[in-house]
């Protein structure tokens, strides 16, 4: 049986959405889940380098997913995310802003400036309040709701909300792409899947058959698997941090909260002194343990920045360990 690898994994998704000779499937898949149509469809565009450098000496370099301009000029961010990490709305923010600014030259006047429009697809439940798998968020005036400020706006799908399993549940090519991104590496249900698209043009069967491992070369197949060893420890350091974090806190919560109590000596002082103890446990016991993995990614050679998106800590707490 032909091996099918994931389109999750960042490798994957740039050799299906970031190559110039593909962007006929990404002008579809854009189309398709920023619901274009008609005279806002997008009929063509220009993939660009990825790399956003700084304008400022030591600042931070962005490096996205794909970034490419339609034919008006609007600027598209389009980001496959595995692992969860704290702050990755602000990190959002950030690159359309970034992608924004860098449009303005010397001389160049502020009504020329295009539309960014941030795309996410997250294999992780990003906005845990909320039910449906996908938002989109836009500057709206909070008395009247009207868009008047339209040059940003940021859509997330979150698969794991995604819930549609039997192909003839999948009404749009919306619906259709989540089931391609969740499924893809599954060959029973994407033969199915595929033999249920009628269309001509058959975009997701020709994005499927990229993601073969025999259309790819050995090179390409060792960045695969050792971005698919990142995803891994990442998650696992996020995995191990909870439970430790949990567990600290907790033993630390239950004891100080015991000891305040009994020293109150009244019920409603060991109520409120255990509740306020394990609170209080939780924070530090998660904040201990944070500082305990960065300094062991510190001490394995890995930069601040990404011990500060893996631990949440910040740089000057990282560069004072």
């Amino acid at each position: 049986m032909i091996q099918c690898l994931s389109p999750t994994n960042d490798i994957a998704f740039k050799k299906i959405f970031g190559e110039t000779k593909n962007k006929d499937i990404l002008i579809h898949f854009l189309n398709d889940v920023l619901h274009k149509s008609d005279k806002n469809a997008i009929t063509d565009v220009t993939i660009v380098n990825p790399n956003q450098l700084p304008e400022i000496a030591g600042s931070k370099e962005s490096i996205l997913d794909v970034l490419c301009l339609d034919n008006s000029g609007i600027q598209y961010i389009v980001e496959m995310q595995v692992s969860g990490q704290k702050g990755f709305e602000k990190r959002a923010q950030y690159y359309a802003a970034k992608a924004y600014s860098t449009q303005a030259k010397e001389g160049y006047k502020y009504e020329k400036l295009k539309e960014v429009i941030f795309l996410a697809i997250l294999d992780f439940t990003m906005f845990p309040d909320k039910e449906y798998y996908r938002s989109t968020h836009e500057v709206l005036d909070t008395q009247t709701y009207a868009r008047d400020l339209k040059d940003f706006s940021f859509t997330f799908i979150e698969l794991p909300k995604f819930t549609k399993t039997n192909p003839e549940e999948l009404l749009t090519y919306e619906d259709k792409w989540c089931y391609f991104f969740k499924h893809a590496s599954e060959p029973n249900n994407m033969r199915n899947f595929l033999s249920s698209i009628t269309d001509q043009s058959k975009v997701i069967e020709r994005a499927y058959n990229i993601l073969e491992a025999h259309n790819w070369t050995e090179e390409e197949l060792m960045q695969y698997e050792r971005m698919e060893k990142m995803n891994m420890d990442a998650i696992a350091r996020m995995d191990y941090a909870l439970e430790t974090g949990k567990a600290q806190g907790i033993a630390i919560g239950m004891a100080q909260g015991m000891a305040q109590g009994v020293a109150q000596g009244v019920a409603q002082g060991v109520a409120q002194g255990v509740a306020q103890g394990v609170a209080q446990g939780v924070a530090q016991g998660t904040e201990d343990t944070q500082r305990s993995i960065a300094i062991r990614l510190k001490q394995s050679g890995m930069s601040a920045e990404e011990i500060s998106s893996y631990t949440g800590l910040t740089l000057s707490q990282i560069e004072a360990l």
